[in-house]
């Protein structure tokens, strides 16, 4: 293990990936700052930039990883200091960084929340290191019936665990598979939604769906808010940035607790920072709260979502690596990265392509550092971001993702296919879905029917054999729980109210 872990900074310390890795945390925060990007967005960015430069496959997913940790550090700072999320997952943040700025402390809370990220996300990293080669030791023995089960585990936890609304969430799951259903049929050479036109035939593609789902839906909103002055708000003055130890003291056991929250949270296929962030401070707030201070300017009710939101950002990357199944939303984006690459990611990545596993594990320990390094001192600096108008952040935007895609395929369909997704994707937000559950039904539904055709083909078309196996069953019954218990467990609890009554 330790081993695989000197290997992989042997990959992360070279010259090339050490700069991917300063300019991913740096890019990362600037994304996460600004209101409505946030990490998904900047990846789906500059992910088709980084493969058409012609970055190797490790040092693209360091930069990407770089963007996608600096970007929960980043989200903090409109949430602390204008109350607005920078990213879903910033959301928690809210409650009591923002009453924390009124009350003049914006700076501490700039600083502890930084801490808190630092400490939440080395919990999480160290959990990864040691758990993602163990873990890969296992899924090994998995066959085309256990993955198929493990998929259903994954949606069966996304429509639970993802969302305010599983109904929506299930739904928005649903059309993703059915974006990936489109094109020729691998197994049979039937046609599936392609109404006619030629350039369906292979499907649509990833860089284009994610880059039509988010940055173009985003860009969408902003131009319907463009007479809001969301991001022009006066930002409060931050004082003294620095966080005193005394402070840091007084969180430690909130940041610990939190941070191995997180990194469970994480592991769970499809939860992703917001769910972590919120389990976090409600189960810091039973604890902590006794005096009533939660939700209005308590240091603990800061420091608990941040390390949470972190932690669970690195946690995500454990069944990544290790099953090829996304932890969140952004992780789905990375693993299309890894697509791009040819590399399929899974257990047997460790011993294929170690250098991509190592490297991007040991990145992170480096870009965690780096982001404590710029985030304590340069906090005021990145907090300028905020001050950026929409005409001038839109346009940009626009740029970025139609160069992406052109430079990719230098096809104008592709763009066409882009602003039609794009539409798609602003429709469904303001209906009021998420997205995040629509790009992981999208990257596990092909995923799952590749599954399901080699064991029903192993099998002679005996669907037994998708729970023959001991770990295909229990998936499939933790998948049947976790859809069950959130009806009954209210039901049970309210009858034994009235048993008590």
């Amino acid at each position: 293990m330790f081993d695989f872990l000197i290997d992989g900074f042997g990959v992360a310390l070279t010259p090339l990936n050490l700069g991917l890795a300063f300019l991913g945390a740096v890019l990362g925060t600037l994304f996460g700052a600004l209101p409505g990007i946030g990490p998904i967005n900047g990846i789906a960015i500059l992910m088709p930039l980084a493969y058409t430069l012609g970055l190797p496959a490790e040092s693209a997913l360091i930069l990407l990883a770089g963007v996608y940790t600096g970007a929960e550090y980043g989200g903090r700072m409109s949430s602390i200091l204008l109350n607005v999320p920078g990213d879903a997952g910033a959301v928690m943040t809210t409650l009591d960084g923002h009453p924390l700025a009124k009350k003049g402390l914006a700076g501490p809370a700039l600083g502890l929340s930084a801490v808190s990220s630092f400490v939440g996300a080395t919990i999480a990293i160290i959990g990864l290191t040691l758990f993602a080669p163990l873990l890969a030791e296992v899924a090994v023995m998995f066959g085309p019936a256990e993955f198929f089960a493990l998929m259903i585990f994954a949606f069966a936890s996304m429509s639970v665990m993802m969302g305010k609304d599983p109904i929506k969430t299930a739904i928005g799951a649903v059309l993703g598979v059915m974006i990936a259903m489109v094109g020729v049929d691998s197994g049979t050479g039937v046609l599936r939604y392609t109404f006619g036109m030629a350039e369906l035939y292979d499907g649509i593609d990833f860089v284009v769906m994610i880059i039509g789902l988010f940055a173009i839906s985003e860009i969408l909103l902003m131009l319907e808010h463009a007479n809001r002055n969301d991001a022009n708000d006066e930002i409060p003055p931050l004082g003294r940035v620095m966080v005193s130890l005394k402070e840091v003291l007084y969180c430690k056991w909130t940041m610990l607790r939190c941070g191995l929250i997180g990194f469970i949270v994480g592991v769970l296929p499809g939860t992703g920072a917001s769910v972590a962030g919120a389990v976090a401070y409600t189960t810091e707030k039973r604890i902590s709260d006794k005096d009533g201070t939660f939700g209005t300017g308590d240091m603990r009710g800061l420091a608990a979502p941040e390390a949470a939101n972190n932690a669970s950002a690195a946690g995500s990357f454990v069944p990544m690596l290790t099953l090829g199944i996304p932890g969140s939303g952004t992780t789905a984006v990375l693993l299309g990265a890894l697509m791009l690459y040819n590399i399929t990611p899974g257990p047997m990545m460790f011993s294929e392509r170690p250098e991509v596993a190592g490297g991007l594990i040991a990145s992170l320990y480096i870009g965690n550092v780096v982001l404590l390094a710029l985030n304590l001192p340069l906090a005021g600096l990145f907090a300028k971001v905020l001050t950026i108008p929409r005409w001038v952040l839109v346009p940009g935007i626009a740029i970025l993702a139609f160069t992406g895609v052109y430079q990719l395929h230098s096809d104008l369909m592709a763009i066409y296919l882009m602003l039609i997704i794009g539409v798609f994707g602003y429709l469904l937000r303001k209906l009021g879905f998420s997205l995040a559950p629509v790009i992981l039904g999208y990257v596990l539904g092909g995923l799952m029917e590749d599954n399901l055709r080699r064991a029903l083909s192993i099998s002679g078309g005996d669907v037994g054999i998708l729970w023959q196996s001991g770990i295909s069953l229990g998936l499939w019954i933790a998948a049947a729980l976790l859809l069950v218990l959130p009806w009954l467990l209210p039901k049970l609890l309210f009858r034994k109210s009235l048993d008590g009554a």
